[in-house]
């Protein structure tokens, strides 16, 4: 699996990322809230491990703003013994599992194996993605306003399940170009403007449909809500990094 370790625990983080490695693990580590969360965002990874106790912004709300936009990795808190009130909190803001520190690996291998069990588990394959009236259909490659059918080109339909996945999320050039076009073709982040500019043509027109703002210096958000200054991310309410 590829997981992201979020622990300002030096020592610890250090220890974990090597026995994760030996099990044949990719890990990354960051020691912060905000900086977990610009990682997530990129939609890479299998898993993350999240302690509670982080500077900048806590465990329990980088669940929660994770959640809130439709980031479903699973997520195994570290908590601290006795804080059965975090634990609660943590599941209730979304988190699929947690451990009490102090712990033994082989118990958080053990979870991390129940996680991956749960997520390949063929009764939760999603199939279908949306956003108001917009659909889309990852069996049939059908993607439809209400009941209107769009015609899509491959890269088109790649292009909007990405957003999809992410959506009132910024994503940036790099991260959409990683995701929709093959590590061997030969184009820059300019590309992404083009096709962007294809979806909008073809989905925005129609009444309620989402549409994808432009994040100044950042790049694109697929988005049901209006903003009066298209340039400007909109407030989080403190959450967003």
């Amino acid at each position: 699996m590829h997981i992201l370790l979020v622990e300002d625990d030096a020592r610890l983080a250090k220890r974990i990322q090597r026995v994760l490695r030996e099990e044949r693990h990719t890990i990354e580590v960051v020691e912060d809230g905000k900086q977990a969360l610009l990682l997530a965002a990129s939609g890479v990874f299998d898993c993350l491990i999240l302690d509670i106790l982080l500077p900048a912004m806590n465990g329990i709300a980088v669940c929660r703003w994770l959640r809130e936009h439709a980031d479903t990795t699973p997520i195994l808190l570290l908590t601290a013994l006795g804080d059965v009130q975090d634990k609660v909190r943590g599941l209730d803001m979304g988190a699929d599992d947690y451990l009490t520190k102090p712990f033994s690996f082989d118990e958080l291998l053990a979870r991390l194996r129940a996680l991956e069990r749960r997520k390949a588990s063929p009764f939760q394959v999603t199939t279908a993605r949306q956003l108001g009236p917009l659909s889309l259909n990852l069996l049939t490659h059908v993607v439809q306003v209400d009941a209107v059918t769009i015609d899509l080109t491959v890269r088109e339909f790649a292009l909007l399940e990405y957003l999809l996945r992410h959506p009132h999320q910024a994503v940036t050039r790099n991260q959409i170009l990683t995701a929709v076009w093959p590590s061997d073709t030969e184009v820059n982040s300019t590309i992404v403007d083009t096709y962007i500019h294809y979806l909008r043509t073809k989905i925005e027109p129609y009444p309620g449909a989402p549409h994808v703002r432009t994040i100044r210096s950042i790049g694109y958000m697929l988005t049901t809500s209006i903003y009066q200054d298209e340039e400007e991310p909109p407030s989080m309410g403190g959450r967003m990094p």
